[in-house]
């Protein structure tokens, strides 16, 4: 899709530029990755057993490594090289922990880390629509980027994504990377959050998911191992955890006494214990709650997302 600016009421065409060299683009995401993907960089060009990954991520909302691979050739297999990598990061546990540890000074322990959650990312100026069709999986932990360079010196970052499908990819392969990765390795959905039977609270999600997503075109929605998260570009704003017959709010960035809250119902939480900073939460039990739910949200997102 072309990309114009306005000048003197018309409309200029934008051209794009290609990055020509993988370390250019490398080089760009690693000086920004907090602000693109909102994850602490560790290290780049990690080798390990005639492997050498171009970036090693840590997720910190996630407590899980990321992996990220750069490409200007076009001819290379996600699902091979997607679970190579994985797999080599699950067969040497010990030697991720080290470089986090020695590139942070830190001391991240085995089991601070939640491994379920662990995803390589591919970054490329595009893809072939083969590429494109072969992450079409619901247990992928794997995600397709293109960026695009203008010469007006602005940069896109663009998740490419797939129509939503049932279809796992244990089924169609019997590879032994992709065996073992998919055994320890998980892409979480809504159905490992909502028990079929849990009709109430599953139409109290699907009204306030509906009218968060439609605060700002900027949030998403993601599926995380013991929440839901919306995010604003990198940023979490609220957190949902599903009950049988409610819903659990966690509102983030924002403590009770931070919020205008004339029903007083509002769960002050001490947020100095959690990993989030300042939060609060509100119980969700139907439909007028849903109401209240969203005027909170509304106030954290004029507070710190405009």
């Amino acid at each position: 899709m072309p990309i114009f600016k306005i000048e003197d009421k018309k409309l200029i065409s934008i051209k794009e530029i290609i990055i020509d060299l993988e370390k250019d683009l490398q080089k760009l995401t690693e000086n920004n990755l907090e602000a693109v993907f909102g994850y602490k960089f560790i290290s780049s060009e990690f080798s390990l057993h005639n492997f050498r990954i171009d970036t090693l991520a840590f997720d910190e909302e996630t407590k899980s490594f990321v992996i990220i691979e750069y490409k200007k050739d076009r001819s290379f297999s996600v699902i091979d090289q997607g679970f190579s990598y994985l797999s080599l990061m699950l067969n040497n546990k010990a030697d991720f922990i080290l470089e986090y540890n020695e590139r942070t000074n830190k001391n991240l322990k085995k089991d601070n880390i939640d491994w379920t959650q662990s995803r390589i990312l591919f970054l490329a100026n595009s893809f072939t629509s083969y590429q494109q069709n072969a992450i079409s999986f619901r247990d992928l932990p794997i995600e397709l980027w293109e960026i695009k360079k203008y010469d007006n010196n602005t940069i896109l970052y663009n998740q490419l994504r797939t129509a939503e499908s049932n279809e796992s990819i244990k089924t169609i392969s019997k590879n032994k990377n992709i065996e073992q990765v998919s055994r320890e390795v998980k892409k979480y959905t809504l159905a490992d959050h909502l028990r079929e039977d849990w009709e109430e609270s599953g139409y109290l999600y699907e009204l306030i998911s509906e009218k968060i997503l439609a605060l700002d075109s900027r949030i998403e929605e993601k599926f995380n191992k013991f929440y839901i998260g919306f995010k604003i570009k990198t940023r979490l704003l609220c957190a949902i955890h599903i009950q049988k017959s409610k819903l659990r709010l966690d509102i983030v960035g924002v403590d009770k006494e931070g919020l205008k809250d004339p029903e007083d119902k509002v769960i002050k939480v001490r947020w100095e214990e959690n990993n989030w900073g300042k939060q609060c939460s509100y119980l969700i039990g139907n439909k007028n709650d849903v109401d209240y739910a969203m005027f909170l949200i509304k106030q954290v997102c004029e507070k710190l997302y405009k």
